[in-house]
């Protein structure tokens, strides 16, 4: 771990600050930290920075409610900028946005961006407007039992497919067995946050088993 003391604040005493969903990672903001700002981040595990229009500290969330709980922070090469995870209680936008960066420059026609977000929402397209010759709008027409049915036996291809130790036929496998089983989750309402928190409090959990073997 560094120092406080080692990062280089600029000559207006401040340092950029890159805020990123810790869950996402996709980026909600960028803004200014000064020394104090930054020990009351520390101290509080909540992003506090320094306006730069209003001249003076502004704790995230402290009017909104939008607070940002800090999950780490890690400086760059240079120690001249910030990069820190957090878990958002709300929009990281005044205009209501859950990122400030929503205005779309450039987009290449041949790399395409993916999210497991991005899917979700296209597979509830699916289900709210069914689309002719869409196999995810067959599988909710079928309904539940269908679905689970496709789970059973993707995950069946993908237990024959490590059995035989190929590599690329279980990558296949297993991003088929993703795709059925975010088919139920929309069918089911179960959303990536749902099961991003229950990763995360077994994650707690573990930690505290493995603490009490050391003991």
């Amino acid at each position: 771990m560094i120092d406080i003391a080692s990062l280089k604040f600029d000559e207006k005493g401040l340092i950029p600050a890159i805020v990123s969903d810790a869950r996402t990672r996709r980026v909600l903001t960028l803004a200014y930290m000064n020394e104090e700002s930054l020990r009351i981040t520390l101290e509080k595990e909540l992003c506090c920075f320094y306006s730069r229009s209003r001249q003076k500290l502004w704790l995230k969330g402290e009017t909104s409610g939008n607070f940002q709980h800090v999950v780490s922070i890690t400086a760059d090469c240079d120690h001249d900028a910030l990069s820190i995870l957090v878990e958002p209680d709300g929009p990281a936008c005044h205009t209501g946005e859950s990122s400030c960066f929503f205005e779309p420059l450039f987009e290449s026609d041949t790399r395409r961006e993916f999210s497991y977000e991005g899917l979700m929402r296209l597979i509830a397209g699916r289900r709210d407007e069914k689309k002719e010759g869409s196999y995810t709008s067959y599988l909710f027409e079928k309904g539940r039992d269908k679905i689970l049915k496709k789970v059973g036996e993707e995950s069946t291809e993908v237990i024959i497919a490590g059995k035989a130790d190929d590599r690329a036929e279980t990558i296949y496998e297993i991003a088929d067995l993703a795709y059925h089983v975010m088919v139920l989750m929309i069918d089911m309402g179960i959303s990536l946050e749902d099961v991003y928190k229950e990763l995360a409090s077994r994650h707690v959990i573990d930690h505290k088993v493995k603490q009490e073997k050391m003991v």
